[in-house]
């Protein structure tokens, strides 16, 4: 009877050690490769979630359950890489307030959503690319006689809170009233009916929404940028193979024609030709 007890505990044993052998760990994100993180979760289970933003138009736009604009076709190009089609994306809107945590929570894999590289973030998060530089701008109405960042003293700005751009007004610029909000697209009607006197975000995002139908002609990008933003794709702070992944994927998007397609079919329609994507200043991805 033990020996027979025996051999059946031990049948059990090389059994759960074939299981856990074969197939990947959805909970860790681990492969039959052995590969973890963003690639292990891309080659077991062929899906991502990734976090776009909701109301920019042109970069990330939510119109019923599709989401369009320059980051979603970045995110598109990025999953395609990593082995993941479009249909197993599952798309998650983020806010700039939410980024850090639902990376660190594991509520995204990835965070594709005008998201400007800095320090600060880099303590919490990893950072892959820049796959675009911004610049801190300002929207004011059609009329208004502002024309830079030197004439908000005793002026109404608008911004979202947590934000860049929100920061460096508040640093640089503290005689300027600052108006806060969780999402930009809250500023423009306080623009349009004189509740505040400009918006500060950065240049690209603030041409997408004066291009909106609703806004035409009545307002204007200043055409003064402030600042120097670079784009990053924002991923958990141990994962340096996945960041190191994502950032092999934009070279080759930059070289392969369809990071330009990606412009064209968004931002493109601004009149804003594509910039070229300088892959010379990727990120080495930290020291996780």
């Amino acid at each position: 009877m033990r020996i027979k007890r025996a051999a059946a505990i031990a049948a059990v044993g090389a059994l759960s050690f074939a299981m856990t052998a074969c197939g990947g760990d959805s909970e860790t994100g681990s492969s039959g490769s052995g590969a973890t993180g963003i690639v292990g979760k891309a080659e077991s289970q062929k899906k991502l979630v990734v976090g776009v933003k909701a109301d920019q138009p042109g970069l990330g736009l939510q119109t019923g359950s599709q989401y369009e604009g320059f980051d979603v076709e970045i995110a598109k190009i990025i999953a395609k890489g990593l082995g993941v089609e479009e249909s197993g994306i599952e798309w998650k809107t983020t806010t700039t307030p939410n980024r850090e945590p639902f990376i660190q929570q594991g509520t995204v894999d990835l965070v594709v959503a005008t998201y400007t590289i800095n320090d600060e973030r880099k303590q919490k998060i990893n950072f892959a690319g820049p796959y675009f530089i911004a610049g801190q701008d300002l929207l004011v109405k059609a009329d208004s006689p502002i024309t830079g960042p030197e004439q908000l003293e005793g002026k109404t700005v608008c911004s979202v809170s947590a934000s860049t751009p929100a920061k460096r007004i508040q640093s640089e610029y503290p005689k300027a009233k600052l108006q806060q909000f969780d999402s930009y697209s809250k500023c423009l009607p306080l623009l349009e009916n004189g509740q505040v006197d400009a918006v500060t975000t950065d240049d690209i995002i603030l041409a997408g929404y004066a291009a909106q139908s609703q806004y035409a002609g009545k307002f204007k990008v200043v055409g003064k940028t402030f600042s120097e933003e670079p784009y990053g794709i924002g991923l958990k702070k141990d994962d340096k193979a996945g960041c190191e992944k994502v950032n092999e994927i934009l070279r080759a998007a930059a070289s392969d024609g369809s990071y330009k397609a990606a412009w064209d079919k968004t931002l493109g329609s601004s009149g804003k030709a594509a910039p070229e994507l300088d892959t010379s200043k990727l990120t080495n991805c930290g020291s996780v």
